[in-house]
């Protein structure tokens, strides 16, 4: 009997990505490829140390693993979303990525604005 639950993942990533996504360029090194992707944010509290509370927003990327050519994503990595370039960050103790879903299908990529390119 097939797992209706991981069926129904399944289909909802199949309409994530047809309908809800936009094409960004992932940039390792030398290496780009163009993949959709779904904007989406984070926000992280983290604690400074000294009794504060920080509060910090990254704007993530929701890919399917498998269009990621480069592998899984690592810290210094690029995306190119409308002339603006996001690094691949973590966060205080938080991994610059997650699985976004129990099947392992999408990953939720953590960025933060580190430049504009220019404009030809």
């Amino acid at each position: 009997m097939a797992d209706l639950l991981e069926q129904a993942s399944a289909w909802l990533e199949d309409q994530r990505t047809r309908h809800l996504t936009r094409t960004v360029t992932y940039r390792r090194g030398a290496s780009s490829s163009l993949v959709a992707a779904t904007v989406g944010k984070t926000v992280f509290d983290l604690d400074d140390g000294g009794g504060a509370v920080l509060r910090v927003e990254s704007r993530d990327y929701l890919i399917l693993a498998a269009d990621l050519s480069q592998g899984t994503p690592q810290a210094g990595d690029r995306i190119v979303d409308q002339g603006v370039v996001y690094e691949v960050a973590s966060f205080g103790s938080e991994p610059a990525w997650r699985y976004s879903d129990p099947y392992r299908r999408t990953l939720r990529i953590h960025t933060k604005q580190v430049d504009l390119e220019a404009s030809p």
